[in-house]
C-alpha cells in the first residue's frame, strides 16, 4: 500500500481520517478509497477525541440507553458514552448508565444476541456506531436486528458516511462526501475499476485489509 493521505478534522486535532486511492474489494462492494481507521479505533488518544466529537452531535438527545458497536467501534463508544453522559444525557437504565455491548454473527452472517444481551436491546433506545456507512448493507441489518429484539434505533454515528439518513434513520458522522467528493462504491458485478483492468490493490472489512500480490 502506497503512503496515506490524511484529512484532519477541523474541530481536533487528534481526529483524523487516513486513506488512500486504489481499487479495493468490501465485503459489499468496491471502492476506490480504503480508509484506515484503525488508529481511531485503537489508539487510547484518537479513540477518545473520535468518540467525544461523535458526543458532541448527540448532546441534545433525550434518552440513550444502549450504544450499539459495529466494526470494533467499542473504544470509541465507551468514550462517546463517557462524553455523554458528563453532559447529562440520561438512560432509562435501572442503573442510569449506558450499555455498550456490539451483536455476534451467526453461520450465516446474520448479526445476533444471545440470552444474556438481550436484555440490552429489548425496550431500550439505541444509538448504532459504526466506523464507516457506504453502501449501507451493514446499517440495514443492523436496523433490522434490533427491531427484532425489540429495541429502537435513535440514531447512526459514524466516523465517515456517504448518506445521511438510511431507513429513515439520521445518521451524523464526523466526515462525508464533502471531505472525499470523488469517493465510489462500485456494485460487486458492476464494478467499473474492474471494467477498466484497474487491479486490485487489497481486500478491506471491518478489521483491516490484506494486500494482493
Amino acid at each position: 500500500m502506497q503512503d496515506y493521505k490524511k484529512i484532519d478534522y477541523a474541530k481536533n486535532k487528534d481526529v483524523v481520517l487516513r486513506y488512500v486511492p486504489g481499487h479495493f474489494i468490501t465485503p459489499n462492494s468496491h471502492v476506490n478509497y480504503y480508509m484506515d481507521l484503525s488508529d481511531m479505533k485503537s489508539r487510547q488518544r484518537e479513540a477518545r477525541a473520535t468518540g467525544e466529537e461523535l458526543a458532541e452531535m448527540y448532546l441534545s438527545t433525550n434518552v440513550i440507553d444502549t450504544i450499539l458497536c459495529l466494526n470494533s467501534m467499542e473504544v470509541v463508544g465507551s468514550y462517546l458514552a463517557n462524553k455523554l453522559t458528563k453532559a447529562g444525557i440520561i438512560s432509562a437504565n435501572s442503573h442510569k448508565t449506558m450499555y455498550i455491548t456490539s451483536p455476534e454473527y451467526n453461520n450465516s452472517g446474520q448479526m445476533m444476541f444471545r440470552e444474556n444481551i438481550v436484555h440490552m436491546i429489548k425496550g431500550k433506545k439505541v444509538l448504532i456506531l459504526i466506523d464507516a456507512a457506504t453502501t449501507g448493507a451493514t446499517l440495514i441489518s443492523a436496523l433490522g436486528t434490533v427491531r427484532f429484539y425489540g429495541g429502537e434505533a435513535i440514531g447512526i454515528a459514524a466516523i465517515y458516511s456517504v448518506a445521511p439518513h438510511i431507513e429513515g434513520v439520521p445518521i451524523r458522522s464526523l466526515y462525508s462526501l464533502t471531505d472525499l467528493p470523488d469517493y465510489v462504491s462500485y456494485p460487486s458485478d458492476g464494478c467499473a475499476l474492474c471494467k477498466a483492468g484497474v487491479p486490485v490493490d487489497a481486500i478491506c472489512n471491518g478489521f483491516g485489509y490484506s494486500t494482493i500480490q
